[in-house]
């Protein structure tokens, strides 16, 4: 379904990815493993095709030089200079990270906005889903954003994501400053919303033992670079997962 090949990522002089290769296989869910700064968000920027606007924006202003080689594949087609907007109506779409949410708007607002391409029905049918996979926002329809917890805005983000109904949906750290309780409901409602959205889900997290149980594949990266692959239950039995990740 996706497909990435010798990917590289350069800031000026400053390599962020490093000849990166990876493949999402339709209705998995893949893991992106690394600690803060391993080159997560950089990754999920170009898949998702935002880095071409930050380099777009970046040239004009005359700022820092963004450089993008190597070849992103979905369903068959290279798409890597296919801009980011045009990617969100193929269905790759990118929610990104610390909860990006209009706070003052409330939460069905939220929700309608992110819908606004799609007609009356697909738009109920995006509410309901979002109000399935996390319960607690249905007490929560007309509190402004900006007043909820960081994993209410975080279940919102989510839910404004599936409202695109996306075929790949790309999460950047969603577990990022949530206790573990609220970590635990977030990767149940993606586990769900993998089978009720029909979706192909990309988690970048480096919180990796709430992921590895329930990824088909992962990939750890450290400072831009492939350093492992295997499945969830593989890289949970590595020893260096084990002491990179769980302090064992």
């Amino acid at each position: 379904m996706f497909q990435v090949s010798n990917l590289m990522v350069f800031y000026e002089n400053a390599l962020a990815v490093n000849e990166l290769s990876l493949e999402v296989a339709e209705g998995q869910m893949v893991g992106i493993i690394g600690s803060n700064s391993a080159g997560k968000t950089t990754l999920l920027n170009t898949l998702s095709g935002l880095i071409l606007d930050i380099q777009l924006k970046e040239r004009r202003k005359g700022g820092e030089h963004i450089t993008v080689l190597g070849t992103i594949t979905y369903q068959g087609r290279d798409i890597s200079l296919m801009p980011a907007y045009v990617r969100a109506r193929e269905g790759i779409v990118l929610c990104r990270e610390r909860h990006p949410v209009f706070g003052d708007s409330t939460v069905m607002e939220n929700l309608r906005i992110a819908g606004y391409l799609k007609n009356r029905a697909q738009i109920k049918r995006g509410i309901d889903l979002a109000m399935e996979l996390f319960p607690a926002l249905k007490a929560l329809t007309r509190r402004k954003a900006g007043l909820m917890s960081g994993g209410e805005q975080q279940m919102l983000a989510i839910g404004m994501a599936l409202m695109v109904e996306p075929k790949l949906l790309f999460l950047d750290e969603p577990l990022l400053g949530l206790s573990p309780a609220m970590q635990q409901k977030v990767m149940d409602a993606v586990k769900k919303a993998l089978k009720m959205a029909n979706t192909t889900i990309v988690i970048a997290e480096q919180f990796a033992r709430p992921i590895l149980p329930v990824i088909h594949k992962g990939y750890v990266i450290e400072n831009g670079m492939l350093t492992m692959t295997g499945t969830g239950e593989e890289l949970m039995a590595n020893p260096e997962i084990k002491s990179a990740y769980f302090g064992i």
